[in-house]
């Protein structure tokens, strides 16, 4: 939490460079939580070295955009944004780039490895061997939006640079539908949300690059709450059902465990973007900035959206009903919810799935609508 919390109020790249660096370590640290178990020493270690790939792009546009700015105080590179957009760097004899398209892309490889864009997302999906709520945490509020957070606020270079734009838009499009698709063939019930977190991301993300920040944000808001719900209800289901994970074992627990099954059906339907569900009013809007958008990238990053809310509805409906519904299996017939641990985790599903199913009503029209960023 310090470490987000300084990432989020640096005013100059040395202090978001020390607060991206402790965020990396702090989940590197908590991935391996059990670390007497050797997969989950081997996917905090690949954690923590796909994340260095990202943090050499990022130190590398840190460097090359501060100095061409000649300072890395947000203020001073900001308003020298037009200038730099016509600075050139050499990158090889005869060969000279933008310095602003360079840094701004090296700035966006740093968010590839944070929140795991394609190509380098394949440290999340095993980082689901932490404990559950360490996955919420993670997953929903913290390491993988860091990326998300930081283009976002670096949107006064990207606006001079439509090439990182459309790098970013595209990016996000694959993201975003190519990891849904994954996500359909998932048997962990951990990994399933994983996947779904990471196609959220690159919804997030095709909604910088058509300059939504606004509305990227505003999902990464929403997205906090329901996600949050589903890994803390996932968690609920294998602790109730003696740490088991794999959903071909489970079914029939609707009838067992009604608390948890309506908070985890408040949570699918907000990932599914379910007209009246927090999940609808971000992921409404960002469809329709994006599929609003010009040019071939443009496009192609629509159709990948749309089909992306095809996607994620099939794989949420699967979710939901080959865990709570269909045929009772041997290991729910075991179970009851009456155990103390299970009831443990009842408040706070309740506590997260009110803002799931209401907050949109309450929140979208003065901060997407009202220009609630507007002097941010």
């Amino acid at each position: 939490t310090s470490a987000m919390l300084l990432l989020v109020m640096a005013d100059n790249f040395m202090q978001l460079f020390v607060g991206w660096e402790a965020v990396g370590l702090a989940s590197y640290l908590l991935i391996g939580f059990w670390f007497k178990r050797p997969s989950a020493n081997f996917a905090s270690l690949k954690a923590f070295l796909v994340n260095r790939i990202g943090d050499l792009g990022l130190l590398l546009g840190i460097a090359l955009i501060g100095g061409a700015a000649g300072s890395l105080d947000y203020a001073v590179v900001f308003s020298g944004a037009p200038g730099l957009a016509q600075h050139q760097i050499t990158v090889w004899p005869g060969v000279s780039l933008p310095a602003l398209d360079l840094g701004c892309v090296l700035l966006f490889v740093g968010a590839m490895g944070k929140s795991a864009q394609m190509p380098l997302h394949i440290w999340l999906p095993d980082s689901m061997e932490g404990p559950t709520p360490i996955s919420a945490l993670i997953h929903a509020a913290t390491m993988v939006t860091a990326g998300v957070f930081m283009v976002a606020r670096m949107s006064p270079l990207f606006e001079y640079s439509p090439l990182a734009l459309s790098v970013v838009l595209a990016v996000g499009a694959t993201t975003a539908l190519a990891t849904g698709l994954v996500a359909i063939v998932q048997q962990d019930i951990k990994r399933i949300v994983a996947w779904s977190t990471l196609s959220q991301l690159g919804y997030m993300m095709a909604g910088i690059g058509v300059s939504a920040y606004s509305v990227a944000i505003y999902h990464l808001f929403t997205h906090a709450f329901f996600k949050a719900l589903l890994f803390l209800a996932a968690g609920a289901v294998i602790v109730a059902l003696h740490h088991e994970q794999d959903i071909r074992r489970m079914g029939g627990l609707y009838r067992r465990m009604p608390i948890t099954y309506a908070t985890a059906l408040i949570g699918t339907l907000a990932l599914a973007g379910i007209p009246g569900t927090a999940g609808f009013f971000s992921k409404d809007a960002l469809i329709s900035t994006v599929t609003q958008s010009s040019g071939p990238v443009g496009a192609y990053a629509g159709w990948c959206l749309l089909a992306g809310v095809a996607v994620t509805a099939f794989y949420s409906a699967r979710f939901l009903l080959v865990v709570f519904h269909g045929r009772e299996t041997e290991a729910a017939s075991h179970m009851t919810e009456r155990e103390p641990r299970g009831r443990w985790m009842l408040g706070p599903l309740v506590f997260l799935a009110v803002p799931s199913l209401l907050i949109g009503w309450f929140t979208f029209q003065p901060v997407v609508l009202g220009g609630y960023f507007a002097g941010s």
